[in-house]
């Protein structure tokens, strides 16, 4: 939820076009801002520093998409900055108005806030105590004067602001910064910029993401490496409760305790023009085709020399692992449905228990949890907050955690004892697609890694399971390209109806949870899911005429789970359904039970979700364009949910 870009450059002169970076602060924020627009928001501001000139701090803001905040900017037609921070919000405090947009201003400094402050409202009473006045309904703006209270007062201290050189403003908004967030309780990244040290931002950071990008004669800010990816691929962790000054050419972080850290650098693995429709209509339309490279980047590198399956970074010594007597799988939406394809996979090769929680209810229902139960956390951002106070309290209790995420440096990552990552690329649109894939594909890895560890499978076995892993992107590449046509036709004809069943077995069950999922996202229809055994037992009274019902049937090589689900498609179809089925190449036996079936190519059952979802995903995105919706940003929802 919510975007931050920053954006310090040269501050010897605001337009040469000689030195790299100078004067083009508003061109950098609107960039990353615009490459943050999947996160989620309903309003957008930047604030813009220049060293000199009767308005050196600027700030702009607009209700609603960024059109309106370009169209703003136009309008105020704001001069070459030095140093700038941009948002993205998504309203939690307040409405999605302009005066509850970011930033805010109080006194001389302007702030950006991604978070949520949980005592704001004992901290607003003593800002207006204080005597400020507050323009909006924002925990954020309540930051901004506390920021600028101490900072005022250190700025006397300091002889006065006519007294006062950069460095040493500088360094009181650091102190000042320092000081204000060890009251704070809740979430935050926040940066703050004032007009009295125009090439520097402070900024901090709690449980919400936020990384440095490190550029040549200019450095960077952002929720993601998407802020910045199109200026530098070289990327900083800022952990917890740290604090941090960015100038042009240096960037100084002190931990909690006060003492200069180093951040820990990495190299970003993909460009900006990963980010980028490249010819897509949406997003997601983009995404569904990246799936078969998604996939398949997932499984690359993964076998050694010795023909051993090995991790990316594995921090949990393997004697812990093999006396785990539990997993408990963390996660929300549609990482928890990858879970559940990992429960049927890891079970069967391991014959280890697995549980699937959502994350958002582990630590409130006392779980049982000790040093032999293994947490595998499940995140495509790796800032899911719901998932990091999960994976803390399974910590507390003893476990390990592994975590399973796409993006690398995020809080899970750093937070888990070990990781496993996608290697899916950045995931724009809101509705998740290839990023679903490509956990199902690290769980299977997770599984075999573990069967391997245990003595559960054979070295042939495990071979044998990773060859049909690897022929998994060539069947998706020739599933797309023979359904995908007559999938968005079905989409578009189906355009009016308001409900929509999907049912399933074993691992089709999962599936159908994602399919409705999907639809509801994009589509705003009425969708649920069901384990198709379920049926008899009340969803079968949701069945009437021309209800479109979708039956994910297991392959026939599984007789007494592929008989069962017919039968289930006789039951709606007897009852007025308009059956649409997922089956295999060859399964004529669901021929006659059909209005449409989708075929999908021969594959191991376990490994079935990874082929079935795609109807699924095609299907939701035709359906939604057919209504003229905006697929890549649904209504009310955010890509990145960083707050509970």
């Amino acid at each position: 939820m919510c975007g931050i870009v920053g954006h310090v450059g040269p501050l010897n002169s605001v337009n040469p076009a000689d030195t790299p970076g100078s004067g083009r602060s508003l061109e950098v924020l609107l960039d990353g801002l615009s490459r943050l627009e999947y996160r989620g928001y309903d309003s957008a501001g930047i604030a813009l520093v220049r060293p000199d000139g009767a308005e050196r701090l600027t700030t702009v803001k607009a209700a609603g998409k960024l059109d309106n905040l370009r169209a703003a900017l136009d309008d105020a037609a704001p001069a070459p900055a030095t140093a700038g921070i941009g948002h993205t919000r998504w309203a939690t405090h307040g409405g999605p108005t302009t005066e509850n947009a970011h930033p805010h201003r109080a006194g001389r400094l302007a702030v950006v806030h991604n978070g949520i402050i949980e005592n704001f409202r004992a901290l607003r009473a003593e800002v207006e105590a204080a005597g400020r006045t507050l323009k909006s309904a924002t925990d954020t703006e309540v930051v901004a004067h506390l920021l600028d209270l101490d900072f005022s007062a250190r700025l006397a201290a300091a002889g006065g602001v006519g007294a006062v050189d950069l460095d040493t403003a500088a360094a009181a908004l650091v102190e000042s910064m320092r000081a204000v967030t060890a009251r704070l309780e809740g979430t935050f990244a926040l940066l703050a910029v004032t007009e009295l040290a125009p090439g520097a931002i402070v900024a901090a950071r709690r449980s919400s993401p936020l990384v440095i990008g490190l550029g040549e004669g200019e450095n960077f800010l952002g929720s993601d490496v998407a802020a910045f990816v199109a200026f530098t691929t070289r990327a900083a962790e800022v952990d917890d409760d740290q604090v941090l000054l960015l100038t042009a050419d240096a960037v100084t972080v002190w931990d909690a305790d006060g003492k200069v850290v180093t951040p820990r650098e990495w190299e970003v693995s993909w460009d900006a023009s990963a980010a980028v429709k490249g010819g897509y209509e949406t997003f997601m339309d983009k995404e569904i085709h990246d799936q078969p490279t998604a996939v398949a980047d997932t499984l690359l590198g993964r076998v050694n020399d010795r023909g051993e399956l090995v991790l990316d970074e594995m921090r949990i010594d393997p004697s812990v692992l093999r006396s785990v007597d539990k997993i408990i799988v963390v996660a929300c939406g549609t990482a928890a449905y990858a879970g559940h394809v990992a429960k049927y996979a890891i079970e069967h090769w391991c014959r280890i228990p697995v549980e699937i929680e959502l994350a958002h209810e582990f630590r409130y229902r006392d779980p049982i949890v000790s040093e032999k139960t293994l947490t595998v956390a499940i995140s495509q951002s790796g800032e899911t907050m719901d998932t990091i106070q999960a994976i803390r309290h399974a910590r507390e209790q003893g476990s390990r955690v592994l975590a399973i995420v796409n993006t690398y440096g995020s809080t899970i990552a750093r937070e888990a004892d070990a990781v496993l990552y996608t290697h899916a690329g950045p995931e724009v649109a809101v509705a998740s697609t290839k990023a679903f894939l490509a956990q199902i594909t690290a769980c299977y890895l997770l599984g075999l890694y573990l069967a391997q560890l245990r003595g559960n499978k054979w070295p042939d076995e495990v071979a044998d399971y990773l060859e049909n892993l690897g022929k998994m992107p060539a069947k998706l590449e020739r599933l797309l390209a023979e359904q995908e046509d007559s999938i968005r036709e079905l989409g578009a004809q189906l355009a009016d109806q308001t409900s929509f069943l999907f049912l399933g077995r074993h691992v089709g069950y999962p599936v159908a949870l994602e399919g409705a999922l999907k639809l509801k996202e994009v589509a705003y229809v009425h969708a649920e899911g069901f384990a198709a055994g379920e049926l008899k037992h009340g969803p079968i009274a949701l069945v009437e005429d021309g209800l479109p019902v979708f039956v994910i049937v297991p392959t026939p090589r599984r007789p007494v789970l592929h008989d069962k689900v017919i039968s289930n498609i006789q039951e709606v179809r007897a009852r007025g359904a308009r059956t649409i089925v997922i089956a295999e190449e060859g399964d004529e036996a669901v021929t006659p039970f059909a209005d449409t079936v989708i075929r999908i190519p021969a594959t191991p059952t376990l490994m079935w979700p990874l082929l079935t979802v795609v109807p699924l995903q095609i299907f939701a995105s035709a359906l939604a364009k057919a209504k003229g919706l905006d697929v890549d940003q649904p209504r009310n929802l955010a890509k990145s949910v960083t707050v509970e």
